[in-house]
């Protein structure tokens, strides 16, 4: 799943709209918007602002090479 259904569909399961997710998250509505669309190029702090509200954070993942 992608980051972006992820937060869709957790802010849906807890019955919040962008504004209020937006709000309580601290982060501006054009931001939730944007996030929930896939933009690529999002501060990583403020994703974990709105992933914080769910009991998630994002961090580094390591990836696996093929040889």
């Amino acid at each position: 799943m992608e980051l972006n259904e992820f937060v869709k569909e957790k802010r849906i399961a807890v019955r919040l709209t962008q504004p209020e997710l937006a709000e309580k998250a601290g982060v501006g509505l054009r931001f939730v918007r944007e996030l929930e669309q896939g933009k690529e190029s999002l501060r990583m702090d403020k994703i974990n602002q709105v992933l914080k509200l769910f009991g998630y954070e994002m961090g580094p993942v390591e990836t696996k090479r093929e040889p």
